[in-house]
């Protein structure tokens, strides 16, 4: 039996809808369209993989200077998720987001003219804080247009975005062919502009108004409460809110599949498999690939509060999964680590799909309507920090034990999965009321 959606459209229909036909229709609608465009992803691929060759090769910066200058900036951009949620509860996401956009425009103009690494640091700082702030709000105002599809709308703006990435780290090819500090001047250049085009298609949406959520009865059926009758908010702040905090501190090691698509996977390749080297750049087209085609069917097959929760499980399966692979690849010859190096990013990659529902649709169900702003600032750091204590948590302690430093890895993640998915059941069951009990008509005499 198919179940409609609440406007006649049956939902397995929508499951079936391409690429093509959500984005000419997207939940959200004009707003949704333009914020698709504005997701500055070409510009963010080009930083991506011509900013270590600029700081090398332009500015001169030795591999030390440059990995201090990107750790401080990585824990610099840390505030910026929270930050952003504050403002977002008192000012317009809009204008915020706009002046994220111009921020980095101003500070990407500063690194071209700055040569020094004293001059450096503060710039690529604020530079990463404006960029993760900017990725907050993106996703607040994306939950504030799609409401209750903010998971379908949250699919396209992971696909279509995936697509321009890749574009814009093509286009970084351009630096090292080239091979002129004008060349790479121009690729942080055009990284600039993409800014200001951001911020004029941002400026051509209007505000979102937030839209009631849907949360999980005690009895596991859906409830959405009604706007004006929300259940009232028993903290004003998410910092003295123990049971959300311990949501973000478990969210943590749930966005751990990035730094081994991006750090682990190869170094391990590298350092410790037979592979070939040429192969690392496979891990990120088998990522890409797979997140453009599948993210979609995904996050539709995963919306609503009790598939959200449930992925939580599977991303600490398919984590588990991955490090065992990763364990393995030490094993056999060329062929065999091949084989399984690319099926651990295949793997991964299946990680990462269910971790864009599993992270974000949790955080924003376990959030007070009234407070949801500042809530999804600090859920928002929890990318963060794991993309300062991803790397080193790799290289210095689970590469360093060897295969079994993976196996140790997969099975924490998985086991903090199981911890994490009870704590979000307990959860929605708090902040949502009982399902009203039947009465029967008292019989007639």
């Amino acid at each position: 039996m198919r179940r409609g959606n609440g406007r006649g459209e049956p939902e397995t229909r929508k499951g079936r809808q391409g690429l093509p036909a959500r984005l000419r229709n997207p939940p959200g609608g004009r707003n949704a369209r333009v914020m698709l465009l504005a997701l500055d992803r070409t510009g963010s691929g080009l930083w991506a993989a011509s900013s270590v060759l600029y700081l090398t090769f332009v500015t001169q910066l030795s591999a030390q200077q440059i990995g201090m200058l990107l750790g401080v900036a990585g824990v610099a951009g840390i505030a910026g998720s929270p930050l952003a949620g504050r403002l977002a509860g008192r000012f317009p996401v809009r204008p915020l987001l706009i002046g994220c956009h111009l921020l980095r425009l101003v500070t990407l103009v500063l690194v071209l003219l700055c040569s020094g690494f004293e001059a450096l640091l503060p710039v690529i700082a604020v530079t990463y804080l404006g960029d993760r702030a900017a990725k907050m709000l993106e996703m607040l105002f994306a939950t504030r247009t799609a409401g209750e599809r903010r998971a379908a709308y949250q699919a396209l703006s992971r696909s279509v975005p995936n697509g321009g990435y890749a574009l814009g780290a093509g286009i970084a090819a351009i630096g090292p062919a080239v091979g002129t500090s004008d060349a790479y001047r121009a690729l942080i250049l055009g990284n600039a502009l993409s800014f200001v085009i951001a911020a004029a298609l941002v400026w051509h949406t209007s505000e979102p108004r937030d839209k009631p959520i849907e949360v999980a009865r005690s009895d596991g059926s859906a409830a959405g409460a009604p706007a004006g009758k929300q259940p009232p908010v028993r903290r004003a702040t998410p910092w003295r809110d123990r049971g959300y905090l311990t949501f973000v501190l478990l969210d943590i090691p749930m966005n751990l599949d990035d730094s081994i698509l991006n750090v682990g996977l190869p170094l391990w390749l590298v350092n410790r498999t037979s592979a070939p080297h040429a192969l690392a750049p496979a891990f990120l087209i088998i990522n890409t690939v797979t997140v453009v085609v599948l993210q979609i069917s995904v996050s539709a097959r995963a919306e609503g509060p009790r598939r959200a929760t449930r992925a939580v499980l599977l991303y600490g399966a398919m984590m588990f999964v991955c490090c065992a692979f990763l364990a393995a690849a030490t094993r056999g010859g060329t062929r065999a680590a091949t084989a399984v190096l690319l099926a651990a990013a295949l793997v991964v990659t299946l990680a990462e799909l269910m971790r864009s529902v599993s992270s974000w649709e949790p955080a924003v169900l376990l959030a007070p309507q009234g407070a949801r702003a500042a809530y999804l600032g600090v859920a928002g750091m929890s990318q963060s920090i794991q993309k300062s204590a991803g790397p080193p948590l790799l290289t210095g302690a689970v590469m360093a034990a060897g295969p079994a430093g993976w196996l140790v890895l997969g099975a924490l993640v998985a086991g903090l999965s199981v911890v994490q998915r009870r704590a979000c059941t307990r959860r929605l069951r708090t902040l949502t009321p009982p399902a009203p009990k039947r009465t029967t008509p008292a019989p007639v005499s």
